[in-house]
C-alpha cells in the first residue's frame, strides 16, 4: 500500500510515519502555500529519519480564507483546521491508495472526525488513516522520548514546515508582529532532527 502522510516534522506526523512504515510503503507529504520556504524544515526532518518526501502545493487562496477566518476570530482554530482539510484533500488528489495525519485524540487542532474522513474517502475513492487517533499527548511524548530525537521549543522559533508558519508571515506581512501575537497564543512545538540508536 502506498501511502502519503501529510507531515510538519514534528513528533506527531514522525511518530505516525513510523507505525505506518511496518505496513506500508509511505511518503512524507511537506505542505506549502509558497509564501515561505519552511517547508524545507520538513523536508529536512523527514531526511533525519530516512524517509522519501515530497513537496505537497496548496492553494493560495485557502491561505488567505485561513488568515481571514483567524484575523476575524482573533484565534486559530478555525483557519488551521480549515488548511488542514484542504491539505487532505489535496493529498487525497495524488495517486496514493491511502492518505494519512498524525492527529492524535486529544488535538483541539487539526482534527479529522468520522464525517470528514468518509468524505474524502468517498470522494477521492483513497483511504484514510490516523495511526494516532486513538493515542494522547503524554503516551506520544513518551514514545517519542524513546524512538526520536526532538527539538522543542516556542513555535515561533523551532524552525518546521507546518501550516501556522506560512499563516503567521502572510499576517505578519499584512498585519505586524504584534496581530500574529494577539492571535497565536504562546506555545511549544517540536521538530525531528533524527531517530534515537
Amino acid at each position: 500500500m502506498e501511502v502519503g502522510l501529510l507531515y510538519s516534522g514534528g513528533k506527531d506526523s514522525t511518530l505516525a510515519a513510523l507505525l505506518l512504515d511496518r505496513v506500508a510503503d509511505v511518503t512524507l507529504l511537506c505542505g506549502t502555500f509558497g509564501v515561505t520556504d519552511d517547508y524545507e524544515h520538513a523536508r529536512d526532518a523527514a531526511s533525519a529519519v530516512d524517509f522519501p518526501s515530497a513537496r505537497l502545493d496548496l492553494d493560495s487562496d485557502v491561505a488567505t480564507a485561513a488568515v481571514e477566518q483567524m484575523l476575524a476570530d482573533g484565534y486559530p482554530r478555525n483557519g488551521i483546521q480549515q488548511v488542514h482539510e484542504h491539505a487532505l484533500e489535496r493529498a487525497a488528489a495524488l495517486d496514493f491508495d491511502a492518505i494519512a495525519d498524525g492527529t492524535r485524540r486529544d488535538d483541539r487542532v487539526p482534527t479529522v472526525d468520522r464525517p470528514l474522513a468518509q468524505s474524502v474517502e468517498d470522494r477521492f475513492d483513497v483511504a484514510h488513516l490516523a495511526p494516532l487517533s486513538g493515542i494522547g499527548r503524554g503516551a506520544i511524548d513518551a514514545l517519542a522520548a524513546e524512538h526520536l530525537e526532538v527539538e522543542t521549543g516556542p513555535s515561533a522559533a523551532i524552525p518546521k514546515g507546518d501550516y501556522e508558519t506560512e499563516l503567521r508571515a502572510l499576517i505578519r506581512d499584512e498585519h505586524g508582529q504584534e496581530r500574529v501575537d494577539d492571535i497565536f497564543p504562546a506555545h511549544d512545538q517540536s521538530r525531528v532532527v533524527g531517530l534515537r540508536e
